[in-house]
């Protein structure tokens, strides 16, 4: 095994704040590159899409719960397939506590390709209690880019994409796939993809933070099982 280079406390030092330097020129180049992804444009949706979850049949706007964000996780499971994607399952086990989300005024969700029949048990076997819903075999997946086809045949690939609501309008902002998942999990990772952000006072472009008609994000941060939701 290579191991790194032994050294005094002080040459460590040294080495630590020439490399703090670079982290926090890349925190600052992570700000701006969030803020860039906020100003990107949207694009309304106005085909219906029609999944299956707990509580039965359920449209795109359902999925929101309410709030005037979602984010949705392509979670790779397909219909013939008897239980969900390892990796797609550790990247789930690593979401935290959707208290947090919501407070912020963010639902999340994953939606897969398989049937809810064999979603239900599978997600019941995981102790999962986040939502999760059934494509029905519509053209959600394919829309979003996270169902794709090569030589006639149809393959999935993990992804996430943010949605906004305003009113009864639905708006696509943003979507990745694959290695753009790296570092996804916090709170904070996910608020970072959608359209208002983490609603920090800080965050540019300026004017989201009160999009919500609520303080700024951080001042509505509780103990997960504080808030009224």
């Amino acid at each position: 095994m290579s191991l790194p280079e032994i050294v005094s406390r002080e040459q460590w030092r040294t080495a630590r704040e020439e490399l703090l330097l670079k982290e926090k020129a890349a925190t600052r180049a992570r700000d701006a590159l969030n803020a860039e992804r906020r100003g990107l444009p949207m694009v309304e949706i106005d085909k219906e899409y029609v999944f299956e979850g707990g509580d039965g049949k359920a449209t795109l706007p359902d999925l929101f719960e309410g709030r005037p964000q979602l984010v949705v996780y392509h979670f790779m499971f397909a219909p013939e397939w008897d239980a969900g994607c390892r990796s797609c399952s550790g990247f789930l086990d690593q979401v935290g506590h959707l208290a947090h989300l919501k407070a912020r005024g963010t639902t999340f969700a994953a939606v897969s390709r398989a049937p809810y029949t064999k979603i239900l048990p599978f997600k019941a076997r995981m102790g999962w209690t986040l939502p999760w819903y059934a494509a029905c075999g519509g053209d959600f997946n394919h829309d979003f880019e996270a169902t794709l086809e090569e030589d006639g045949e149809l393959f999935d690939r993990p992804g996430v994409s943010c949605f906004l609501r305003d009113g009864g309008r639905v708006f696509h902002t943003y979507s990745t796939y694959a290695r753009g998942l790296d570092g996804l999990g916090p709170t904070t990772s996910f608020l970072d993809l959608t359209a208002l952000g983490r609603q920090e006072e800080w965050e540019l472009p300026a004017g989201r933070a009160s999009a919500l008609g609520a303080p700024a994000g951080s001042e509505r941060v509780r103990y997960h099982d504080e808030y009224e939701d």
